[in-house]
């Protein structure tokens, strides 16, 4: 069964770089565009006009979120889902009007300052490659570009609430967590697993909200250990 990983908000697919490494070995592994559109729904249909017939399907973060979309519309076609340091609820008033100034300021040419300052300093743990990291967060956000970070985050300014989605999956789940999250902490995963009937959550030490670069050793034990239950 092939995997569809889909990445996080102003992110490719270097962000799974050490698990396409390990799980192409023995499975095919596709990683999917969200930037195309300003709606979860359109980012969603365009994931799937171009992935398989059926597939085992995980997303981080934003990648989460189009995921649990992708779930809610073609129920058939996802085998099993994963779903690490993301967000199930619709996004609340407080965090949508904080979003606003950015994206000015993005609009206005200020890509680097928004992400540098105010968005990637919060996304990792302490540790020994945090700012290899974070460089390369960098450089992922400048490739992808301004246009990108503001549909992206119209997108998830509109993004619909996905709770009864989780409850009516009935294939096997991984609900993964950085232990240091602080956009996505770990309440939200303890919920998100409550909901579903097969989920295995799964809480990864010395990583903040990119455990799949911060830890990938551990994520990708994980992610072997749901693709083969």
């Amino acid at each position: 069964m092939p995997v569809l990983l889909l990445p996080g908000m102003m992110c490719d697919a270097r962000l799974f770089a050490p698990q396409i490494a390990a799980l192409s070995a023995r499975r095919a592994v596709q990683v999917g565009w969200i930037g195309g559109h300003d709606r979860v729904a359109a980012l969603a249909d365009a994931v799937l006009a171009n992935a398989p017939p059926r597939f085992a399907l995980a997303g981080l973060s934003m990648g989460g979120i189009v995921a649990m979309e992708i779930l809610r519309r073609a129920p058939e076609r996802v085998t099993r889902i994963a779903l690490m340091d993301t967000n199930a609820e619709a996004e609340t008033a407080e965090v949508a009007a904080a979003r606003r100034p950015q994206m000015a300021a993005v609009a206005e040419g200020g890509l680097r300052a928004v992400m540098r300052d105010q968005m990637k300093p919060r996304y990792l743990a302490d540790g020994p490659h945090r700012d290899a990291i974070l460089d390369l967060c960098m450089e992922m956000a400048e490739w992808q570009g301004p246009e990108v970070f503001l549909r992206q985050s119209r997108a998830l300014m509109t993004r619909p609430d996905q709770r009864d989605t989780l409850r009516g999956a009935q294939i096997p789940a991984l609900i993964l967590c950085g232990e240091a999250d602080r956009l996505c902490p770990l309440h939200r995963h303890t919920a998100m697993a409550a909901l579903m009937p097969q989920a295995d959550l799964r809480v990864v030490a010395g990583a903040g909200h990119l455990p799949t670069l911060e830890q990938p050793g551990a994520v990708t034990e994980a992610l072997e250990a749901w693709l083969a239950g």
